[in-house]
């Protein structure tokens, strides 16, 4: 008789064998995973202050570093080629920054002289709906809650305080000078991780030339239309012109509804300013300006370098503007091209994501990767 204490039988050790090691069940798995992403997120936007600008920073960089790349090729010294990098960072960025201020600084001292016809517009919207018979009593108790006053006051002190971005600007231009001075290594870097990881330096590499195509992309035509729209609001005598180009070559980042943000502020300053056929001057040359350069023009010469879906584009749009603010309206494409970098094509059971999604390419697991120029 075998002793009960004696230890597993041989066919108790071939059945434990067979079963093979232990897996969590699908259901479980897609809890933790749901519960990890949501603390990720939390953790991104609590510190958005710090994220935002070190991922912007990180962009610029990718974008500009051909330069210091074209430079070394033709045997530029590599201090050179940093200095000569940093420089153009700042150069821009400065640039960008005198521009803002400046024209922010006419528009506040224009604002005020609109409260008068603004108040007028009201109480002709109201007047018009009366005659519609939609309660012009009501209406006028409604829009009167409105004191135009108040609002240009808020206007104002809002733009007084774009002085405070001054410590983020200097906060993006510290990064600018560190990541400028390691991205003359970062060849070497990538090499390393190609060397360990080639389906991770594989992926990070997919990430630059997607975000570098993209800035390239949306940079070159987005400064037309703006220098277009610039030149377009001058001759219709709108305010500050200059500001609200600067404004539709920003927003021009911002997939989706970035043209209706840079057309809201100079449409209304000349319903204001010269009333509705001004106004619908200002849409018209707008609609096709953009509809010309970024619709007609634009893909022929870039085509679909990114890839990704208008519902992918919007839902992307929508999450990083909540989570990183601005910034992330602003970077939605390229935070969504590393996302996609770290989770899809490092992933060889993620090769179902793209298409799902809309996004371009898949996983990449094979094959030493090329480092980023």
């Amino acid at each position: 008789m075998p002793n009960r204490h004696d230890g597993p039988s041989g066919a108790d050790t071939a059945a434990t064998a067979e079963a093979g090691p232990f897996v969590l069940p699908r259901a479980l798995v897609l809890l933790l995973g749901a519960a990890a992403a949501v603390v990720t997120v939390a953790g991104i936007r609590a510190t958005a202050w710090l994220i935002g600008p070190a991922f912007l920073a990180l962009v610029i960089v990718i974008s500009v570093s051909p330069v210091q790349v074209w430079m070394r090729r033709h045997g530029v010294p590599r201090w050179i080629t940093t200095v000569v990098l940093v420089v153009v960072l700042y150069a821009v960025i400065v640039g960008l920054a005198v521009v803002v201020v400046v024209s922010v600084a006419q528009l506040a001292t224009l604002l005020p002289r609109y409260a008068g016809p603004a108040e007028d517009l009201l109480r002709s919207v109201a007047d018009a709906l009366g005659r519609l018979g939609i309660g012009a009593e009501q209406v006028r108790a409604a829009l009167g809650k409105i004191d135009f006053g108040k609002v240009m006051g808020l206007v104002g002190s809002t733009l007084s305080s774009l002085t405070n971005l001054s410590t983020s600007i200097g906060f993006l231009l510290v990064l600018l000078l560190f990541l400028g001075i390691e991205a003359g290594v970062a060849d070497q870097r990538m090499a390393a991780i190609a060397a360990d990881r080639p389906g991770a330096a594989g992926a990070l590499s997919g990430f630059v030339r997607g975000t570098r195509g993209y800035l390239l992309m949306t940079t070159v035509f987005g400064f037309i239309v703006a220098v277009l729209d610039t030149v377009a609001l001058a001759l219709l005598g709108i305010p500050v012109p200059v500001l609200w180009g600067l404004l539709a070559f920003v927003t021009n980042y911002i997939p989706n509804v970035g043209f209706l943000i840079g057309l809201a502020p100079p449409a209304l300053l000349a319903l204001l300013d010269g009333g509705w056929r001004s106004m619908l001057a200002v849409v018209v040359v707008y609609s096709l300006l953009n509809f010309v350069v970024q619709s007609l023009i634009q893909p022929r010469f870039v085509g679909h370098s990114v890839g990704l879906s208008t519902t992918a584009t919007l839902l992307a749009l929508v999450f990083w503007a909540w989570v990183l603010g601005a910034v992330g309206a602003l970077l939605a494409i390229p935070l969504t091209l590393l996302v996609k970098a770290l989770l899809v094509d490092t992933d060889p059971r993620a090769a179902w994501a793209p298409a799902l999604l809309g996004l371009p390419g898949g996983p990449v697991t094979t094959g030493p990767a090329a480092a980023p120029r």
